[in-house]
């Protein structure tokens, strides 16, 4: 990634060569703040001061994307019953700074989330532990990813596969036999070869578990469980157990920002250059001249 320009925005620690084994991996300090307590902070000093009523907000609103858990109605909440003289003029400057920091926050996210699809597909090495413990804001302003303990890497073959299924998943309007086809490629072999069950369990994996919460289910797991009762996986590939789970932590820290996240359309613009790049372009691009969007 040091070559994209991804660099100017997003700092990966440099290893320290002479100092790692093959048991131990020394990588230079970053100077910063992690994303999670940066935002804690903010979200504090909208409040007050308080960054026990902050923590308590967020983890409420990370719980549930319904209307009363939002931060916005649980700020609101907590200033009503503040017991300081809160005017019209204080409130609407309240609001405008929690819209502020929540656009700041999101607009990280996004960041986060398109420089992991070009780690992902461009590179083919990516960090499969991406939590918000390991996410920095820097002194400097920029965005750094620690911890790489859990790096992954995929085989030229394994994410050509993978762009495949998200570069399918990522449509406005995505084709389930497309989808399933995709992920049959990759490895995934279910009991029944059902098109639709493979198809959600591409979704849940890749890209959203919304389907789910729809449907009433508290977890994605619970959802998990209802696909496997109706046709269970019997094979997933392993390359793709940490891409999911990396799908899986940035939908968390969406949920924190009260932002239902779908990775695939993150992801999709790296997948179909990744396809591109090895000859198959003519397969997703009108007479290689435009590319096709999400349709």
């Amino acid at each position: 990634m040091s070559k994209s320009s991804f660099a100017e925005k997003v700092k990966i620690p440099e290893p320290i060569l002479n100092l790692c084994s093959k048991n131990v991996l020394v990588m230079e300090y970053l100077s910063g703040k992690k994303l999670a307590v940066s935002i804690e902070e903010k979200l504090a000093a909208i409040l007050g001061g308080d960054i026990s009523a902050a923590i308590k907000v967020l983890k409420a609103t990370q719980q549930s994307l319904d209307e009363e858990s939002s931060l916005f109605f649980r700020v609101n909440v907590i200033i009503e019953e503040s017991r300081a003289d809160n005017t019209r003029y204080q409130k609407g400057l309240k609001a405008f700074q929690l819209l502020s920091m929540t656009r700041d926050a999101r607009n990280k996210l996004s960041l986060l989330l398109d420089a992991t699809g070009h780690q992902i597909f461009h590179d083919g090495i990516y960090n499969g532990d991406c939590h918000p413990g390991n996410i920095l804001v820097l002194d400097d302003g920029l965005l750094g990813l620690i911890d790489y303990g859990q790096t992954r890497r995929l085989s030229h073959h394994d994410r050509l596969a993978l762009a495949r299924v998200v570069s399918s998943l990522g449509k406005r309007l995505p084709d389930a036999q497309e989808v399933a086809d995709a992920m049959r490629k990759f490895g995934f072999r279910s009991r029944d070869d059902n098109v639709e069950i493979i198809a959600k369990n591409a979704s849940l994996y890749f890209n959203s578990d919304i389907e789910g919460k729809r449907m009433g289910f508290a977890t994605p797991q619970k959802y998990l469980q209802y696909l496997n009762s109706k046709d269970p996986m019997l094979h997933v590939p392993d390359p793709a157990v940490f891409v999911a789970r990396t799908s899986f932590l940035f939908r968390g820290l969406g949920a924190l920002l009260q932002q239902q996240i779908h990775t695939s359309p993150h992801w999709r613009k790296h997948a179909i250059l990744a396809v591109a790049k090895n000859g198959k372009a003519h397969q997703l691009y009108n007479l290689g001249l435009t590319p096709i969007s999400n349709y």
